[in-house]
């Protein structure tokens, strides 16, 4: 299939449509609101469900609703609007409901702006819900990322019986570039085992999130996690960027991660030998990884559009290795090529001068 341009927010519809989508439930909210507007323009021809829901709230409990049956549903939002959310992705994950969820982010805390950030970091993979739980996160740096990720995204979601976040930014939604739409590349789970669809000669079905028996929740939150230890297990995915010679090696995530690419380019024209190390999957995080990159680099710079979020999980990979430095800017301040490479050039030379001192 030839490319074509199309923009951020767009491609992630359309891929999201490709991969199976029935029904989207969504709310506007700047810098995601294509994506619900490509959706009610082109599912309703489809034949499929299109709702413009009144809140947030009632949009992800609509895909509640639909992935207990398991169909294919989605929201997106962005930060402030995904943060409404939070309970109900705790409750999608005790009951282990299927569903996609795409976070476009901006500028924060609160209401903030509509310029593109990564300070929901924490809020994608710490989460705002309560109780032990993990949600799947995917983090495109492209807009042909994008539209793979997207895919994979409703496939681990019925895979794993669990919601996924497809992890972007302002500047990601925005942009327009070349990108092909395949077909969807995956077969998916029988799911009649456990979905709702009218107790006609089975037994009834219940999917809850309230387990009152004693020892039923401990019980069930241990074989979450177990699951989560087979998405790690099976699922992790990076991308390495000429890092096997590196002594420096950057880590950034997202838009950041291409951005970095440059400066990482035009290191290596000057002869520092610099790669990067981007996550794809941040929840499963690629520790082990890292870690044996952090083993033979002199030294990590994290890259972040925001006050160091990701930075926790990198030094929790790193554990020691090497050490760590951090360089981002927040609240919808972007990195630039030549400011990621002015503090390789920084840092670079500190490594060198510790070279010639005997020190690593």
């Amino acid at each position: 299939m030839a490319k074509v341009l199309v923009k951020g927010n767009e491609a992630i519809a359309q891929a999201a449509i490709n991969a199976g989508c029935q029904c989207y439930f969504g709310y506007p909210i700047t810098p995601q609101s294509e994506i619900g507007e490509y959706m009610g323009k082109h599912l309703p021809k489809l034949g499929r469900v299109f709702i413009t829901a009144e809140s947030e709230l009632a949009s992800i409990n609509m895909v509640i609703g639909a992935g207990t049956t398991g169909t294919k549903a989605m929201t997106s939002s962005s930060s402030c609007g995904i943060a409404l959310m939070q309970e109900a992705l705790s409750a999608m994950c005790c009951a282990q409901v299927p569903g996609v969820i795409v976070s476009v982010m901006r500028g924060g805390p609160g209401l903030g702006n509509i310029a593109p950030a990564q300070a929901d970091y924490f809020q994608a993979l710490k989460g705002g819900g309560n109780g032990d739980y993990k949600i799947i996160v995917l983090s495109p740096s492209t807009v042909q990322e994008a539209i793979d990720l997207t895919y994979r995204a409703f496939h681990l979601a019925l895979k794993y019986r669990n919601p996924v976040m497809l992890l972007a930014d302002g500047i990601l939604g925005q942009m327009m570039e070349p990108a092909e739409f395949g077909e969807y590349p995956y077969k998916d789970p029988d799911v009649s085992e456990w979905a709702l669809d009218g107790a006609n000669n089975r037994p009834a079905r219940n999917v809850v999130s309230l387990h009152m028996p004693e020892g039923a929740m401990e019980e069930l939150t241990n074989e979450i996690f177990e699951k989560y230890e087979l998405v790690a297990q099976n699922e992790t995915t990076y991308e390495d960027y000429k890092f096997a010679d590196a002594k420096l090696v950057l880590t950034a995530f997202g838009s950041v991660g291409r951005v970095a690419k440059a400066a990482v380019d035009r290191a290596r024209e000057e002869g520092m030998k610099v790669g990067l190390f981007r996550p794809i999957t941040l929840f499963p995080f690629p520790d082990k990884d890292l870690n044996k990159v952090a083993q033979k680099a002199d030294m990590i710079l994290d890259l972040e559009l925001n006050k160091g979020q990701m930075l926790l999980d990198v030094r929790s990979a790193v554990f020691g290795a090497c050490p760590v430095e951090f360089y981002g800017r927040t609240a919808g301040g972007l990195l630039t090529p030549d400011m990621i490479f002015n503090k390789i050039k920084e840092l670079y030379s500190t490594l060198e001068n510790k070279t010639q001192a005997g020190v690593r």
